[in-house]
């Protein structure tokens, strides 16, 4: 079977992107780890399956598939690439759209520039929306490699842990993401943010993603960090957050309300492939 795509990226954080009605409902997990890789198949952090919307109020519904062919709830940068796509399919339905996705509903506005905001939802920080093993706190604590490794969590539609750190280019991502991304007190796995923190508006962030591992930008990495860092009083309502891939600007104007993700999204190439 032949699927037509688009590889899209929002910031680096690239995603093949295709429409379920030339692919049926799902697609197995090989497929999909064969798609991602980046010297046989397209290569991708994420694959975004569009399907018919489920709600009248809806454009789209969309799914999400790690690079590892594990399917997860919420995706901040390819939200904003899917809403860049439907707006160019249909520039006349205007630049304010609603999608369907597993972590939820989702609001988009398509900016001038390449732009795109996304509404996030309100952050949760209670630990069973994530899920966390855990009574909920402010900060959290976990034993790896035998020392005690501080953190926030919140779910932005899907599950993070926010680790501060004096140097992004310096964390042990690559050694303690892993560990923690995988503990089992996270029965589903979790994101792991690594947080350094510039000035109250402005820090550098990397993340280790599940299914996928350290990406060039991650949007609901962007929103975790700075939901915790407002949290423990670090952070101001506007916090500019510098990627590897580039920088997104993070508002979260009253800690009741919602978070709004901007950035950049743009059509690298179309393509189609035989699956």
């Amino acid at each position: 079977m032949r699927i037509e795509f688009l590889k899209m990226q929002g910031l680096g954080n690239d995603f093949l992107v295709f429409d379920a009605a030339a692919a049926g409902t799902r697609l197995e997990s090989s497929k999909l780890r064969a798609l991602a890789d980046r010297r046989t198949g397209v290569g991708f952090d994420q694959a975004l399956m569009l399907e018919p919307p489920r709600d009248a109020d809806t454009r789209v519904f969309y799914r999400i598939f790690n690079a590892d062919g594990s399917e997860v709830e919420q995706c901040g940068n390819g939200a904003r690439c899917i809403a860049a796509l439907l707006y160019a399919r249909a520039p006349e339905l205007g630049r304010d759209l609603v999608m369907g996705s597993p972590g939820g509903t989702v609001r988009a506005m398509v900016l001038d520039e390449g732009k795109v905001s996304v509404d996030m939802g309100v952050p949760d920080f209670d630990p069973r929306a994530l899920p966390m093993d855990a009574a909920e706190s402010a900060v959290y604590s976990l034993n790896v490699d035998g020392a005690d490794i501080e953190f926030g969590a919140v779910s932005i539609g899907n599950p993070h842990a926010v680790l501060r750190v004096a140097d992004v280019k310096t964390a042990p991502l690559e050694r303690i993401g892993p560990s923690i991304g995988n503990h089992p007190r996270f029965p589903k796995r979790t994101n792991v943010g690594f947080m350094q923190i510039v000035d109250r508006g402005h820090i550098r962030l990397r993340v280790f993603e599940r299914g996928v591992g350290e990406t060039l930008a991650c949007g609901t990495g962007a929103c975790a960090a700075a939901a915790v860092g407002r949290r423990h009083g670090l952070l101001d309502e506007g916090v500019q957050v510098d990627l590897p891939g580039g920088t997104a600007m993070v508002s979260w104007p009253a800690r009741t309300g919602h978070v709004w993700l901007t950035g950049p999204a743009a059509t690298v190439f179309t393509g189609s492939i035989e699956i």
